[in-house]
């Protein structure tokens, strides 16, 4: 069934309460029925709304094909416009902007409503009625309220908001996880399939914000040879397949990977596609959440665009805090289950995630708005508790030990005027010889199975000094600690890696600089004892608690601590060297930054979830080092073996003073010292920096 045949029943089924909720928010744009600042903040909802009115109609009429590039721009700009740039100051989206209008009492609550309406834009692209229509009986329920301010209260408003929660998380996380699954959701599969790519006017089909970055990648990538284009994703779903092989897992079992990436990148997405299906393999599509519901932070999980504002994300990334308790925690992990439950024959037929992501966006330090919602200790616990029994749920119905995935990255414009070689060069570093780095990283790795434990220093402004106990081989001549990784899941080549063992695993982690998960961090510094992080902090805020709380927040994800759950070593110095000749090392993305020095991942072992699962390197000898003293309560205490988070911090090669690898009889074998590679076998390492 095509895809705009799919909802054609549902949408006529609530087409009537559409056209009403319509004609009422029409009325709203010329009431007096609110008072004072509630009146300015209903009628800009009502003039948005009318806007997306009329998205809906072309959307219907098929309409937007006939309107020029200009046309679409303008149209895209007039959607986005309120939140983009400065406009966000005085946008009722702004928690701090709605306080201060609206007061403390129901600025947060109309900001967060503001927000929520905000996906509609996607519905009417997607011709989604019903999701259309609940949230434009939302406001209307709300503006009801405060037309009778007198006989109802704030806590009427905030109740209202959290049944329609309640009411609809079924519906929500229906559509969510389906979109996962179910190929017959192909909104975008059928935009990047049936579309005339060479005419950027098809990124405006998408309904999301569209600036220069995604024009300028789609006119950079279509004047591109078609071999060019076609090697790109070659490299992109070999890797995946190769995956499989690698981590002994069963493809042909397999029906359906999720393809990731942002806009700009569909004519080597259409590719990519066409190569799946040769493996046996139906693309799924999903768009990035836009509802508090779905979301995940301010972190973008599936295809997505620019942001229009970055502190707006920022701002509201915990807007669920106004509605997330016990009851309701138990509630969306009720509607979860029910929703793979429905959808479970399919599940079984996950292959997994295959990624592009990017880089080059201008780093972004978020400011900390007072007014913006936070979870209090009490939902933070709740917070953690959900998503651990989420990753329960997932990995039962989407038996997420038999899927493997995919990574790549390019740059974007934003990166800068040497946006295209920048690009080349990327290409260059994704499909490096992965022959010679396995037996570069086969020396560095013979080297670390004679370790008891390594030690890390840092040099100049880094101040990291710390060491990392590694687990006891029993047979050397069949085991050992570190992965080869070549240009497989993880594109693109260069580390070898390891899960530590905790205890004895003690010292500092210090990066002067460093850009994570989309936010910057300045003088990060985390102490481990026992390999668990025991304090922290950063020099993002002035005031010391403001910091933490960005730390918590955004790095441990709203837990008290984290425990090291990888140590690696990236070999990749020509990527290192290309970061450096165009001054981008700071905006490298975590893909390609890790490979180029050591790093150290906070969170889950790199085998959350297949640590059963016995994986070799090239040199045929097994991998022992999958679990640590936290994961491995997976046997005796599930609900505390994983943290269901993993972030990578690099500490680059020109901060590094030694890597020294310590043996349990004392001697020294010296891996790097003073930012080279000094280790016999590793020195041809160090021609890319003589190179540049």
């Amino acid at each position: 069934m095509k895809y705009n045949e799919l909802f054609k029943e549902e949408n006529e089924a609530i087409r009537e309460r559409y056209e009403l909720a319509m004609e009422r928010i029409v009325l709203m744009e010329k009431e007096t029925t609110v008072k004072g600042s509630f009146l300015d903040y209903f009628r800009r909802m009502s003039a948005f709304v009318l806007l997306v009115k009329n998205v809906v109609e072309m959307v219907e009429k098929e309409e937007l094909n006939k309107l020029s590039l200009h046309e679409l721009k303008a149209l895209n700009r007039t959607l986005y416009e309120d939140i983009e740039g400065d406009n966000y100051f005085v946008s009722y989206a702004n928690p701090a902007f709605a306080c201060d209008r609206l007061g403390s009492k129901y600025g947060r609550l109309l900001a967060f409503l503001y927000t929520e309406l905000r996906s509609i834009i996607i519905y009417a692209y997607e011709s989604r009625y019903e999701e259309l229509t609940i949230y434009l009986e939302l406001l209307i329920e709300i503006y009801n309220y405060l037309e009778e301010e007198d006989e109802y209260t704030y806590k009427d408003i905030k109740r209202a908001i959290y049944d329609f929660m309640n009411d609809y998380c079924d519906k929500l996380l229906l559509v969510r996880t389906r979109e996962l699954i179910d190929t017959e959701l192909s909104f975008a599969k059928d935009i990047i399939m049936e579309s005339d790519l060479n005419d950027v006017r098809y990124l405006y089909r998408f309904g999301d914000y569209i600036s220069e970055n995604e024009l300028r990648t789609a006119e950079y990538i279509n004047s591109l040879p078609e071999e060019s284009v076609k090697a790109m994703a070659d490299t992109y779903t070999e890797g995946y397949r190769i995956g499989f092989i690698a981590n002994n897992l069963d493809l042909s079992k397999k029906k359906y990977v999720n393809i990731r990436y942002q806009l700009g990148f569909e004519r080597m997405v259409r590719y990519a596609i066409l190569n799946f299906e040769a493996m046996g393999l139906e693309p799924t599509i999903y768009r990035a959440a836009y509802n508090a519901i779905n979301k995940m932070q301010h972190l973008k999980v599936g295809y997505h665009a620019t942001s229009p504002n970055k502190q707006y994300e920022y701002d509201h990334r915990f807007d669920i805090g106004l509605f997330w308790d016990k009851k309701f925690k138990e509630r969306k992990l009720t509607c979860l289950k029910a929703s793979f439950e429905q959808y479970k024959e399919k599940a079984e037929l996950y292959a997994g995630p295959a990624l592009i992501e990017v880089f080059g966006e201008e780093l972004f330090a978020p400011e900390d708005t007072k007014e913006a919602v936070r979870l209090d200790k009490r939902q933070q616990k709740l917070y953690v508790d959900y998503y651990r029994e989420d990753n329960f749920i997932k990995q039962q119905y989407l038996k997420t030990g038999e899927t493997s995935f995919t990574i790549i990255s390019y740059p974007i414009p934003e990166i800068g005027k040497d946006f295209e070689a920048i690009f080349r060069e990327t290409v260059t570093v994704n499909t490096l010889d992965s022959g010679l780095y396995r037996e570069i990283q086969q020396a560095i790795i013979d080297a670390l199975d004679q370790g008891d434990y390594v030690r890390i220093k840092g040099t100049g402004k880094n101040h990291t000094d710390i060491k990392v106990n590694l687990h006891t081989l029993t047979d050397r001549e069949k085991e050992t600690l570190f992965e080869n990784c070549l240009a497989d899941v993880n594109i693109p080549v260069g580390e070898v890696f390891t899960s530590p063992v905790l205890k004895g695993t003690n010292g500092v982690l210090h990066v002067p600089r460093i850009y994570l998960k989309d936010l910057e961090y300045r003088d990060l510094e985390l102490i481990f004892e026992d390999g668990m992080v025991t304090k922290y902090s950063c020099s993002n805020f002035t005031e010391t608690e403001k910091s933490r709380s960005y730390i918590k927040e955004n790095l441990l994800f709203n837990h008290d601590s984290l425990p090291l759950g990888e140590f690696a070593i990236g070999t990749n110095t020509t990527a290192y060297m290309m970061g450096r000749k165009y001054d981008i090392a700071s905006r490298l993305p975590v893909l390609i930054a890790e490979k180029t020095g050591p790093h150290f991942a906070i969170g889950d072992t790199c085998y959350k979830m297949s640590e059963d699962v016995k994986t070799y390197n090239p040199d045929g000898k097994e991998i022992v080092a999958r679990d640590n003293e936290v994961s491995i309560l997976r046997k005796s205490q599930p609900e505390k073996a994983y943290y269901n988070c993993h972030t990578d911090i690099t500490l680059p090669y020109d901060e590094i003073e030694e890597i020294t690898v310590y043996t349990i009889d004392g001697n020294e074998i010296p891996i790097i010292k003073n930012t080279r590679f000094v280790l016999e076998g590793a020195t041809l390492l160090n021609e890319a920096f003589d190179q540049n």
